[in-house]
């Protein structure tokens, strides 16, 4: 195989496989909890999210074409490399089919409240409040922003606070 055609389909599986892997890692990268996610950033993170499971597959098919074209010009270190990051190709393309934000977040299974005076709560500290009739419950956003839902009863009220 010439050697110009060889670089080139280097090129293109390089390519492939930074395109397959960028759509699973990008949006894990951008979306964190406790971080500030500036708007612009977190349309982008969606916009690759809900491309990535398709998106990844072709990157799967193109690096594998492009792996089968290579197979036998290339020396036995360079096959462990395309295996290797064919490999991560398609580890990103089963992860992208997968909700993996769910993962980070844990239900809060038994909450549990103080009074107001016994709350190590910083003056800073942001809270989501609730009050039905004379019942009032506070729930810090730090907190809220980890599990992002929380079944609570309020006054005989059942609530779903969410944040």
């Amino acid at each position: 195989m010439p050697s110009s055609r060889r670089v080139l389909l280097w090129l293109l599986f390089s390519l492939s496989a930074l395109a397959g892997i960028s759509l699973f890692f990008v949006p894990g990268i951008i979306i964190r909890p406790f971080s500030h996610q500036d708007a612009s950033a977190l349309n982008i993170a969606m916009a690759l999210r809900q491309r990535a499971p398709w998106g990844t597959l072709a990157a799967v098919l193109l690096c594998l074409a492009f792996l089968l074209l290579l197979w036998h010009a290339v020396s036995r270190w360079q096959k462990a490399v395309l295996i290797a990051v064919m490999v991560l190709v398609s580890f990103s393309a089963v992860m992208a089919r997968l909700n993996y934000f769910e993962w980070m977040f844990h239900p809060i299974e038994s909450p549990q409240f103080q009074t107001e005076a016994a709350c190590k709560l910083a003056n800073s500290e942001m809270i989501l409040a609730v009050r039905f009739g004379g019942d009032a419950r506070a729930y810090p956003i730090s907190q809220m922003a980890y599990h992002h839902i929380l079944n609570d009863v309020v006054d005989g009220v059942p609530i779903a606070v969410t944040y």
